[in-house]
């Protein structure tokens, strides 16, 4: 498996009969019991693995063509983003610095792939080389929900540009990590400011003939949050 990498413990159940069960039911011509029984695995995706045989490593088929739009596309290729599709979640992987996305077909509607896809892509800008955000929040805590403001806010802001509707609404997942910020009523407003340079960052990959005007005021933003 490659380096870094956590397993999805997955739990096996079911009933087997012992030996001395079995000759007891012979001599008595009695039913044997079965004995019930769980035994825990940890697997991992090929996806996460390295160097497996031909046999199993099996690539995944690439999306079918027209679900990814080529403005996306073109903008993930152009950052140099490790970007991944594959697996049944999206994260993004600071230490080894990659994103990892569920192909297109995987959601219920392809469209919201597309703002996944950009809201990890946005969490990637974070990384110390490109804008050197604090990406050390665990989950749960304040630097962590901040984060994820950031992200989605700037996918938000990047769906605006390039003309995509999720329909999934941005304002009730900004709105979900806002609560965890209540306390902190500026919040909003400086991950508004550090998520319009994280989609500046990823939309400057992008020709400026390819955008539309994108809406990035504070006061778009607090209408957005207040529509949560």
């Amino acid at each position: 498996m490659r380096k870094g990498e956590h397993g999805t413990t997955v739990v096996y159940a079911d009933r087997f009969v012992p030996d001395d069960e079995k000759k007891r039911a012979r001599e008595t011509g009695e039913e044997a019991a079965a004995i019930p029984f769980l035994k825990r695995f940890t697997v991992f995706n090929s996806a996460q693995c390295e160097n497996l045989p031909e046999d199993v490593a099996i690539v995944a088929p690439p999306p079918p063509p027209g679900l990814i739009e080529p403005q996306v596309e073109a903008l993930i290729k152009a950052s140099g983003i490790d970007f991944r599709i594959g697996g049944d979640r999206a994260f993004y992987v600071p230490a080894q610095d990659y994103v990892q996305v569920p192909p297109p077909q995987a959601f219920f509607e392809p469209i919201n792939w597309h703002r996944t896809a950009l809201h990890e892509c946005s969490h990637a800008s974070g990384a110390p080389h490109r804008l050197n955000r604090d990406l050390s929040g665990a989950f749960g805590t304040k630097k962590y929900a901040f984060e994820e403001l950031v992200a989605e806010i700037s996918a938000a802001f990047c769906c605006a540009a390039l003309g995509i509707v999720p329909t999934v609404r941005h304002a009730d997942y900004i709105g979900s990590w806002a609560e965890v910020l209540r306390e902190d009523n500026r919040a909003i407003v400086r991950a508004a400011s550090q998520a319009s340079k994280a989609a500046d960052f990823l939309l400057d990959f992008l020709p400026a003939s390819d955008r539309l005007i994108a809406v990035t005021s504070h006061d778009d933003v607090e209408d957005m949050t207040a529509a949560a």
